[in-house]
């Protein structure tokens, strides 16, 4: 296939490249072996996603994930919704940032170490190839996921994975200075560069997940401890640790071996949490994992050649690292954002360890995980610690550690935070704690920033987790919930909102349905999805919004459709109620065109005793299974769908449906949830966004 072609020709020239930079010869050659490896990953990437858009399912991963009438924007998607897409777009990223780095002036030694990880990614790729051919020929691909249909879901990936790609540069950088100027801190700022951007699109990344979980996954929730979840949060906070620790380097050289540490963990627990949702070890644990592949074996000893490469290069240069104090006293600036990283790296080995606990569970024979409760009774206390140090570092000015004037004005945040959830009606110490402190933390870094104690972008980031900690008291510890059966147009009472539920919405092609609710007079829906044959295959929860915060409507299916499942012999009759059905025959028609299509159609005559109306309700069959729909008969007064034929065509299996209207009005159960002021969780996360990037984008300015 002649996108493996392209990728070994990428593995040729970024091996040659990375041979030729190790050398420190011909850096001419070298940087152009180097684009030519970007150009053979974006030729290899223009091939899949010209197999995608040509419904070319004769290969298997087309087959796995696209289909011929999926939208547009979804067969775009389609390219990383598998494994092996989003590793060839990892590697795609990768490999164009490669193509700038080498134009930088970065270490010989540290676009070597760079151009390792591009070739180990490509054996990657190429172990488990987007490009392999289906066994079995299909007309039709599977699809994507219903869930995965979402444009916020479609944006996510490509976004974390720009951030995990650009967490190796940091790592190169780090590595390029271990090897050919230990002493050095010239390189500190365009790694910080780098990380900045990593860290901005990760956390943009991170924080789509969580709104599209909370708008579409119908939990209640943003957020899920789910392990697969987790193993971005890991390296985002190592690389958060890593910008802190780098800015106080700067200051203390003494704090260039830390720096190495953070800049070598960051992008080894991308590979690990890489590693443990490849390699189908969460399978029972995680509602994102793969499934279990050969290739998970890969990834772990690729993690562990990077990893432990990387520490035992730091170990063997470290007595040629600065020494000297990282901090001058316990009033200095830089001991509070030490203190705050350690803190950070406290949080991280916590939901490490709660994440990593099927893996290591399963090496006992005995596979377990933690639960919710486990993350919030470890790291809520930390979490108020961390926000503590977050102030006091940014009430005080580098060096000596003296206080900034009006340093007793951010007290004031203090006792807001404290009223606002108690104003809410929360009762509980530690999360109060946690809202003063955030509240405080993000009054700080405005003073700072105003007394140039700190840059715009740092206060915009800091602010914005101060309100995002906010937020998640309110909307977590907060939040009240019930579970209410609902009557079509009947008023109901709870937690101070009149919700009124108007029953079912269905589009005129069948495709979606939607419950329809009036929340204190707004209307608000829940989406639902339906396969071919009428069933649901993926729902949405209604979202009523206001300032005060979110009404959150996630309803059930009704336990009972009134649908009737009935067995027709030919010449039979059967009744139902005060409705008689008799099945007369079938007619098959066959798709001159694709001939595995055929529609089957069976002919029914129904009677109420006063009329007689012949309908004939149809299953068409393809290679990839068969569907059904539906039919009205008798003006509506039922509607018959054929779900059934044996062999002999000497009976069908039909079910008889009410009518639409009486479908629509049948009673719900839904889970009703408040979320108070969670729109604050939004504008937090937003704001550590376009701090970390408006950060980034003054550190270009200064280069």
């Amino acid at each position: 296939m002649i996108g493996d072609f392209f990728l070994g020709g990428g593995l040729a020239f970024s091996l040659g490249a990375m041979l030729l930079y190790a050398l420190r010869q011909e850096a001419r050659w070298a940087r152009l072996c180097t684009l030519l490896s970007a150009v053979s990953a974006v030729l290899a990437s223009a091939c899949l996603m010209a197999l995608i858009f040509g419904n070319c399912f004769d290969i298997a991963y087309v087959a796995s994930y696209s289909s011929r009438e999926l939208p547009d924007i979804y067969k775009l998607s389609a390219f990383w919704a598998g494994q092996q897409g989003s590793f060839l777009l990892w590697l795609l990223i990768h490999a164009a940032v490669g193509g700038i780095l080498c134009r930088e002036n970065i270490a010989s030694a540290g676009m070597s170490a760079y151009l390792l990880i591009q070739s180990l990614l490509t054996i990657l790729v190429l172990a488990k190839s987007p490009f392999f051919p289906q066994e079995i020929p299909v007309e039709n691909g599977i699809g994507l996921n219903p869930l995965l249909q979402d444009p916020w879901v479609a944006i996510h990936p490509p976004i974390i994975f720009l951030g995990y790609a650009l967490l190796a540069v940091p790592l190169a950088y780090s590595v390029g200075a271990l090897l050919q100027a230990p002493d050095s801190r010239e390189w500190l700022k365009p790694a910080r560069k780098w990380a900045l951007i990593g860290w901005g699109f990760l956390s943009a990344g991170i924080f789509i997940g969580g709104y599209w979980a909370y708008k579409v996954l119908g939990w209640g929730g943003y957020w899920g401890w789910d392990p697969v979840e987790n193993s971005s949060l890991v390296p985002w906070l190592i690389a958060t640790v890593f910008v802190h620790v780098l800015r106080v380097a700067r200051v203390r050289e003494g704090a260039l071996s830390m720096v190495h540490l953070a800049a070598i963990f960051a992008f080894s627990l991308v590979l690990y949490g890489t590693f443990l949702t490849r390699s189908g070890l969460l399978g029972d644990f995680s509602v994102h994992s793969f499934s279990g592949t050969s290739i998970g074996l890969s990834i772990a000893v690729v993690n562990a050649f990077v990893l432990l490469g990387a520490l035992l290069l730091l170990t063997i240069r470290a007595n040629k690292l600065p020494q000297g104090h990282m901090y001058e006293g316990f009033h200095s600036r830089e001991f509070w954002m030490l203190l705050g990283m350690l803190l950070a790296v406290f949080i991280a080995s916590i939901v490490f360890l709660g994440m990593s606990m099927p893996l290591f569970t399963q090496l006992l024979e005995r596979p377990a995980s933690v639960d919710t409760s486990f993350y919030l009774r470890t790291t809520m206390p930390l979490a108020i610690c961390l926000m503590l140090a977050m102030t006091m570092s940014c009430l005080r000015f580098y060096g000596a550690g003296k206080p900034l004037p009006k340093r007793y004005l951010p007290f004031g945040g203090l006792v807001l935070g404290l009223v606002i959830p108690l104003a809410v009606g929360i009762r509980e110490l530690l999360p109060i704690l946690l809202a003063g402190v955030s509240m405080m933390g993000a009054a700080a870094s405005f003073l700072s920033w105003r007394q140039h104690a700190l840059h715009l972008g740092g206060f915009v980031a800091h602010a914005g987790v101060g309100l995002a900690f906010l937020a998640m008291v309110l909307a977590g510890t907060g939040s009240l919930s019930a579970t209410q059966m609902l009557q079509p147009e009947e008023s109901c009472s709870l937690f101070g909102h009149e919700i009124i539920y108007h029953g079912q919405e269905f589009l005129e092609d069948r495709s979606v349905k939607y419950y329809v609710y009036t929340v204190d007079g707004r209307e608000a829906k829940a989406l639902t999805k339906l396969r071919g044959n009428g069933t649901d295959a993926a729902r949405e929860p209604a979202i009523a919004k206001s300032l005060s915060g979110d009404v959150y409507i996630a309803p059930s299916p009704p336990e009972d459709y009134g649908i009737e499942e009935m067995t027709l012999k030919r010449k039979g009759v059967v009744m139902d109620g005060d409705l008689a059905y008799r099945f007369d025959g079938i007619e098959i028609f066959t798709d001159e065109a694709q001939p595995s299509h055929q529609t089957l159609t069976a002919q029914i005559s129904v009677t109420d005793g006063e009329t007689v109306e012949t309908v004939s309700p149809g299953i068409r069959t393809t290679a990839n299974g068969a569907t059904s729909s539906p039919i009205p008969v008798l003006n509506g007064k039922k509607r018959i769908r054929l779900t059934g034929i044996t062999e002999d065509q000497s009976k069908i299996r039909i079910e008889v449906l009410p009518s639409e209207e009486a479908f629509s009005r049948i009673p719900i159960t839904a889970t009703v949830s408040t979320k108070p002021y969670i729109w604050l969780l939004w504008l937090g996360c937003t704001l550590v966004t376009l701090g970390c990037f408006a950060a980034a984008g003054a550190s270009f300015k200064k280069m």
